[in-house]
């Protein structure tokens, strides 16, 4: 049985993350890969600060969640199966087939081919555009890693932690922030830091022994207001002090505040959509069915439009965050409704069924 509230924050999730790109591309705080600062104004990078350091950490929570569910009506080989080929097969093969137009706006963006030789061999340079167009897809990879991961702690613990959790309530979410906490000092790459394996591996786990238990989130219904109005205030605090630092590395990201803020925004949002988006509507199944492929997409319209639009016009800063944004969130959803149309190209990038 489908948990609607569960699909309703996916979705929104997936909307705050078009915008958070949508800003990205014209910040002026972390400027390498992007366009950069377009007005004079500034203070719209303040939603960077209120996003980053908790929309993808609930992804993996949900994604948990949904792994723990899954496993309760398939067996370990389904979801092996059924996770390769919605998480890996997109981000390996869809990356190989179609990662390069997303690879040479980033490097037409960051101007990388003003520092590349001419000589460089085409299935050189292919490859560098593949890997260079890897984007938004790194969520997934992570997503797949842990999924295995996932299926040697299950072999290794044989059902001993959830006894542990069963019992688990609001106290037990709160006290899990140290843990959260600690897990965000490890397994960061040091180059590519959106790989930061320590809290989003974390982020899983929790979603699938302590999350995955509905006393839990029923608890985190009944106490909504007072975590949001925690968060918020975490939020606050949080910008206010790291304001105009890379909110994105080492040591403002897995700051005790940020990391503080991030979590108590977690609990906060999973208690409060339990509350007030539990059922579903037009909007919600419209989102639920194209969340994904929005998450996907989005960024390749997005990356070309900014681009183009600041290159070769002279529009105001506020139009071209405005074009921007439409183009992110119809384009991407113009892709998928091209690709997932196509037999092969569905598979390799959104490992849909042939």
């Amino acid at each position: 049985m489908r948990k609607p509230y569960i699909d309703n924050i996916r979705s929104l999730t997936i909307l705050l993350v078009v915008l958070y790109h949508v800003i990205y591309m014209f910040n002026a705080v972390a400027t390498d890969g992007v366009i950069g600062p377009v007005t004079a104004f500034h203070g719209q990078d303040a939603l960077q600060y209120l996003l980053y350091p908790w929309f993808m950490v609930i992804l993996f929570i949900l994604s948990g969640m949904c792994s723990r569910f899954y496993l309760e009506k398939h067996t370990e080989k389904e979801y092996v199966r059924a996770r390769t080929r919605k998480l890996l097969v997109p981000s390996t093969i869809g990356l190989l087939v179609f990662g390069w137009a997303q690879g040479y706006f980033n490097m037409a963006i960051s101007h990388a081919f003003d520092q590349m030789q001419e000589t460089v061999p085409i299935p050189v340079l292919y490859l560098i555009l593949c890997v260079s167009g890897t984007g938004v897809l790194w969520t997934i990879q992570v997503m797949w890693i842990l999924s295995m991961v996932l299926l040697l702690i299950r072999k290794l613990e044989k059902g001993r932690l959830f006894v542990l959790t069963e019992k688990a309530g609001i106290l037990t979410a709160l006290l899990l922030g140290i843990f959260v906490y600690g897990s965000a000092q490890i397994l960061n790459m040091p180059v590519i830091c959106v790989y930061r394996f320590g809290i989003y591996g974390m982020a899983f786990l929790t979603g699938y022994y302590v999350f995955s238990n509905e006393k839990v989130i029923n608890e985190l219904e009944k106490y909504w207001l007072p975590l949001l109005l925690a968060a918020l205030a975490a939020g606050i605090l949080y910008a206010c002090m790291d304001y105009g630092k890379n909110y994105a590395v080492a040591p403002y990201v897995n700051s005790p505040v940020a990391v503080l803020y991030g979590w108590l925004m977690c609990l906060a949002v999973m208690g409060s959509m339990k509350r007030f988006a539990g059922r579903e509507n037009r909007v919600w199944q419209f989102l639920k069915q194209k969340n994904f492929g929005l998450y996907v997409f989005h960024y390749l319209p997005l990356s070309v439009c900014a681009y183009e639009l600041y290159t070769h016009t002279q529009l105001p800063g506020i139009l071209l965050y405005f074009l921007t944004g439409l183009a992110a969130f119809f384009g991407g959803l113009l892709l998928y409704e091209i690709v997932r149309r196509i037999p092969g190209l569905r598979w390799c990038l959104l490992g849909l069924h042939r």
